[in-house]
């Protein structure tokens, strides 16, 4: 169900600005840049279970997840769910091929607890983007460290184990750890939920 950012501020103490400006960290972006982006973002409530994105559609818009943890998964040919990806708080909720170049996704959005998020839709964004020079670098900041993250995971999945993979997502991402089922975070490791049970046993000795 969706809600207006003014209710969203009524919920949080904050102001919807302040609330949005958080997910965008870039020293050039001034006050009423920010205000511009924060009236762009509408805010929405999403239950546990709920589908923010589904295979087949074409994505037409990016979600910054205030609260809650979004689960990102692909089905292979056995038709098997495969993790490809958590969001938590203060992250972004994106499908880049399909937001981008208008593909029907490959990827499904789910959400794995109740979550609050700002979503902004594309043309929103291609504006922004065009007419605040200090946004569009901030956005290809953002891009350059997307890529960056998911080149090394592509990396760790081939050169770690899997008891180094884990050990990583512990110590980098403790929320995932904390509320996400473990058969999803031993699809995210490429293991068994079996595998990683042994393992959680034996880092607690």
């Amino acid at each position: 169900m969706g809600k207006n950012l003014p209710q969203a501020s009524r919920a949080t103490g904050k102001k919807p600005r302040f609330l949005v400006a958080e997910f965008y960290k870039s020293p050039g972006l001034l006050p009423e840049d920010l205000n511009r982006i924060a009236a762009a973002h509408e805010y929405r409530e999403f239950k546990k279970g709920s589908l923010l994105l589904q295979e087949g559609q074409r994505a037409d818009a990016y979600y910054c997840l205030d609260l809650g943890m979004i689960r990102s998964f692909a089905t292979n040919p056995s038709g098997d769910a495969i993790t490809t990806g958590f969001t938590g708080p203060g992250e972004i909720a994106i499908e880049v091929a399909s937001l981008f170049l208008g593909l029907p996704t490959e990827e499904n959005m789910q959400a794995l607890t109740d979550c609050r998020v700002w979503r902004i839709r594309l043309e929103a964004f291609q504006q922004l983007f065009n007419e605040i020079p200090a946004f569009a670098t901030w956005g290809r900041e953002w891009m350059t460290q997307a890529l960056l993250t998911h080149k090394l995971r592509a990396l760790r999945m081939i050169t770690e184990t899997a008891r180094e993979r884990y050990l990583r997502l512990q110590e980098e991402q403790p929320e995932i750890v904390k509320v996400v089922p473990l058969k999803y975070i031993a699809s995210y490791l490429g293991i068994t939920d079996s595998s990683l049970s042994r393992i959680r046993k034996e880092i607690r000795g």
